[in-house]
């Protein structure tokens, strides 16, 4: 079983990657097949991402997944085909069991993180439960959220950055969070994509900043992130969601190599 040592105090950092919503077999097997090439030559240890299921949706028409069973499916294929660790974003309590069957990682989502029985059903699991800071939460708000599934006897968790709302529809990302969170004694990511996005706009659809993925990433590396969450898809444009805050897959090695550098610098 993958627990939080396989990613603890590694030379590099950590990547979590891949697309936002599992859209179909082809296109996700391609995906994982680039990252897990760029991440095999860096180094870099990797765990791919992809949602099962889109639960947070601003309009009732916008695009939620391809079905459970079948995009779960996919996630397990991702594993058995490249040997990489997946990831997937749970909801409800009766999900934690079912998702736990096809990956190694199940993710809180920010607006659910102080869902107490989200929590100890992920716990119960053993998986690796990655818990997304709340938008509305301060860091040390965090240590309870952490302690609900230690306390429910799994210390296999990590702490997920993404931006504090700002406003209506903007984030902000404090930096001071990472190493204030890093105290809890868990590894703690930072979710470059998703805190570009600007949420609640007029159109119903989000919208995002793609262009400071890179200061985003270079920052939270400057300050000693353990792990980075990048959203990444061939064709942002034509993703099914959140296509306008994505890194497009062609530019994720130039980046990496970027950060990489930043991090040598600082060890």
């Amino acid at each position: 079983m993958v627990t939080i040592e396989n990613f603890r105090n590694k030379k590099n950092f950590f990547l979590m990657a891949g697309p936002c919503v599992i859209e179909g077999e082809d296109i996700t097997l391609h995906i994982a097949e680039k990252i897990t090439d760029i991440a095999g030559r860096l180094n870099i240890p990797l765990i791919f991402k992809g949602s099962y299921r889109k639960a947070n949706r601003s309009r009732i028409d916008s695009f939620t997944g391809i079905g459970d069973e079948k995009a779960l499916k996919i996630l397990r294929k991702v594993n058995e085909a490249f040997h990489i660790p997946t990831v997937t974003d749970i909801h409800e309590s009766h999900e934690a069991g079912m998702a736990a069957e096809y990956v190694d990682v199940l993710q809180i989502p920010a607006f659910l993180c102080r869902q107490t029985e989200l929590l100890i059903a992920a716990a119960k699991t053993g998986k690796i439960v990655n818990i997304k800071k709340g938008q509305f939460l301060s860091p040390e708000g965090m240590s309870f959220a952490a302690q609900k599934v230690a306390d429910a006897g799994n210390k296999n968790v990590m702490i997920t950055e993404r931006g504090t709302t700002f406003g209506y529809t903007d984030l902000v990302v404090d930096y001071r969070s990472i190493p204030k969170m890093q105290q809890f004694g868990y590894p703690v990511v930072m979710d470059i994509t998703h805190s570009l996005q600007q949420p609640n706009q007029t159109s119903g659809v989000t919208g995002g900043l793609p262009e400071l993925i890179e200061t985003i990433a270079k920052a939270a590396i400057a300050v000693g992130a353990d792990g980075l969450f990048i959203e990444t898809h061939p064709e942002p444009c034509k993703a099914k969601s959140d296509g306008a805050n994505m890194l497009p897959l062609h530019l994720l090695e130039e980046l990496l190599v970027k950060l990489l550098r930043i991090r040598e610098a600082i060890r």
